[in-house]
């Protein structure tokens, strides 16, 4: 089980030059931005688990450090759901997508539940691929409003 080893160097470096890569080309180069401490903080949390391959945990930090980043820069407000904060705030797109499967991932449907311990050997491509989407989101919101 790939995710409970550490990864080879050269994953970790190509995962974190990716990462890196993202970081740098979402922001405008001259323009300023307003960021969230706490998201901010929690997005070097996000960076040490995408690197490590620790993708659900990625997914399940995004919903957070953006909800952390429009709520304390954009919406102003502790009081608005999560869901409507998205809706109103989030300027990228498929936010409800992100939103919905971090749910999924965090509240378990007995009946038909959204992960098996087959997910963890079976669908790691998939996850990753999830993961980057939500990371690039998070990075989205972050960079969406400058010169703030």
């Amino acid at each position: 089980m790939e995710q409970l080893e550490h990864p080879d160097f050269e994953i970790w470096e190509e995962r974190n030059g990716w990462f890196e890569n993202e970081l740098e080309n979402k922001q405008h180069p001259t323009a300023s931005y307003l960021v969230s401490d706490q998201g901010t903080a929690l997005l070097v949390e996000l960076q040490s688990c995408y690197c490590a391959g620790a993708f659900l945990a990625v997914i399940i930090l995004s919903v957070s450090i953006i909800d952390a980043q429009l709520r304390e820069t954009e919406a102003m407000d502790n009081k608005i759901g999560t869901a409507k904060l998205l809706d109103e705030y989030f300027t990228g797109k498929d936010i409800n997508w992100l939103r919905k499967l971090r749910n999924k991932y965090v509240h378990v449907d007995i009946d038909n539940p959204a992960l098996t311990i087959d997910d963890q050997y079976n669908n790691r491509k998939q996850m990753e691929s999830d993961a980057r989407l939500a990371i690039q989101m998070v990075l989205h919101a972050f960079f969406q409003s400058p010169g703030t």
